[in-house]
């Protein structure tokens, strides 16, 4: 199966057909709505509104206790582990077919669910990773603290391993030869238990924060959750604009977002004709997982490329506060990647998520009908209401472009001298109308 076809098999997208109006009118709206919105802000926003060390309402106390329970807590994290092992089950011993549930739970409910619930609940993934769970059985078996490090991680190191993790499962569903083959995945994700677990062994907790890269995509979702910790480690409902700059300025943070935003452009410029034509043509000299993987790595290096180079053109700054311009303004990037996320993905989470979990009743195609689920029926709402998601989509892209503008805005009042707070956005402002208008485009144009 070639990865053009999976990809439409798997995220279940339309093409243009999806936007009930002509999408060059989307096109203009979304520039232009855009520009309105940088104009709106640059002259009537004159200070920094702003600040991460807003604690926002805390909650009831008693909402605070429970989250930190540790038998809710354990509870969640041995359930989730569970889940695991029922679908680890599902990928030996149930059907060696497209019937098999674990291309859905790899491609949907763990890739994009994981960003919806992170955005709901907060880094979620530090709870329910199977990994780490394992891990902090093994120290409390050991009696040992999951934070000590036999080997210390290198600061230098950043967020660089798991920007090669999310690289690697892009990859994997974007550019590789077979990407929904069952073995693919599997063997997918025995490196990724034995390189995180490994690492976490060696380096402790830390190597699961930083390196491991579903619980770093989950952090990043999390920086748009209303819900955050205080300074008490109370849980508060804030404005998700202050907690966007508690994003930790880490080595590979620009990285990071380049894979997400680069990826999920390619995802969507992999389904045009164009391309596909071309690598049908290329594929009798160039193997076609070739041509997908420097398709995918330009698309990543042209957002890390323009964004890094965007964030630089100002005056006012010494050369090295220049080359931290970037990480400190990555935040802004997060509501672009996480409205574009949701506009590409949504119908495949909703519609996709559904056939996976009924599957899931039934793994080993036994008959079985655990909870009931075996015998509902998928429900294409949104597949059969085309006006409905087009609406969303690009409401979700205009509304992440709008609020990433309004976040780089912001942070450019506290960062940037008082001469360059209006020019030096110019670059970034144009740039990010430049995202508006190709994620639009890639989504409805194709």
């Amino acid at each position: 199966m070639s990865g053009a076809r999976m990809t439409v098999l798997a995220h279940g997208l339309g093409g243009s057909s999806d936007l009930p109006i002509p999408y060059t009118y989307a096109l203009i709206g979304a520039a232009w709505a855009l520009t309105a919105s940088f104009v709106v802000v640059a002259f009537a926003w004159k200070r920094p509104r702003f600040d991460a060390e807003k604690p926002g309402k805390p909650l009831p106390q008693w909402v605070s206790a429970a989250v930190d329970s540790p038998v809710l807590r354990w509870g969640v994290a041995i359930v989730a582990l569970l889940f695991a092992v029922w679908v680890v089950i599902a990928a030996f011993f149930g059907p060696q077919s497209g019937e098999n549930a674990l291309p859905g739970v790899f491609y949907v409910l763990l890739w994009v669910g994981l960003v919806f619930a992170s955005v709901l609940f907060g880094p979620v993934w530090r709870v329910i990773s199977p990994v780490r769970t394992v891990h902090r059985m093994v120290c409390l078996v050991s009696r040992r603290d999951p934070h000590t490090a036999r080997v210390q991680y290198p600061v230098h190191w950043g967020y660089w391993p798991a920007v090669v993790g999310l690289f690697a499962f892009v990859w994997l569903e974007l550019a590789s030869p077979e990407p929904a083959s069952q073995r693919a995945i599997e063997s997918w994700l025995l490196v990724y238990v034995v390189v995180t677990l490994g690492g976490a062994v060696l380096c402790g907790d830390r190597w699961l924060a930083r390196a491991d890269p579903f619980d770093v995509y989950s952090v990043v979702a999390s920086r748009l959750s209303p819900l955050r910790r205080g300074a008490g480690g109370a849980v508060g409902v804030g404005n998700p604009f202050d907690h966007l700059l508690t994003l930790p300025v880490r080595p590979g943070i620009v990285a990071v977002l380049s894979v997400l935003l680069g990826s999920t452009a390619f995802d969507s410029f992999s389904a045009m004709p164009q391309w596909r034509s071309t690598v049908d043509d290329l594929s009798d000299a160039v193997p076609a997982s070739l041509v997908r993987t420097v398709g995918l790595l330009v698309f990543v290096a042209v957002v890390w490329g323009t964004f890094t180079l965007a964030t630089r053109a100002t005056g006012g700054l010494t050369p090295e506060r220049r080359r931290k311009m970037p990480g400190l303004m990555a935040h802004s990037l997060i509501p672009i990647v996480v409205g574009y996320i949701f506009a590409h993905y949504l119908s495949y989470l909703v519609e996709r998520g559904q056939q996976t979990v009924i599957r899931l009743a039934d793994p080993l195609d036994r008959g079985w009908n655990l909870l009931g689920l075996g015998d509902l029926d998928v429900n294409y709402v949104l597949s059969q209401h085309p006006s409905v998601l087009a609406t969303i989509k690009v409401c979700c892209v205009l509304g992440g472009h709008i609020a990433g503008v309004v976040a780089a805005h912001d942070r450019s009042l506290r960062l940037l001298p008082k001469g360059y707070q209006l020019t030096g956005q110019l670059a970034l402002m144009v740039t990010m109308v430049g995202y508006t208008f190709t994620g639009l485009y890639l989504l409805f144009g194709g």
